[in-house]
């Protein structure tokens, strides 16, 4: 199952929602992001905090499309 997480659940104005296979794929991505479209957010201890608790489990990206495997 994969990650998600959505710009606005960290407290910005934003609508970009990010997927990645795990918090260290999510947390490179955001980094990324953060550096091209929010200038001047710095990827702080306390940053990296509220983007790791909103890191949510990706519901959609099961092997069954979101359905229990049985």
């Amino acid at each position: 199952m994969g990650k998600t997480l959505a710009c606005k659940d960290v407290g910005v104005d934003c609508d970009v929602v990010i997927k990645g296979t795990d918090d260290a794929d999510i947390m490179r991505q955001a980094a990324e992001h953060a550096k091209g479209c929010h200038q001047g957010v710095q990827m702080t201890p306390e940053v990296q905090k509220k983007i790791r608790a909103a890191i949510k489990e990706d519901k959609d990206s099961s092997c069954c499309g979101g359905s229990s495997c049985g």
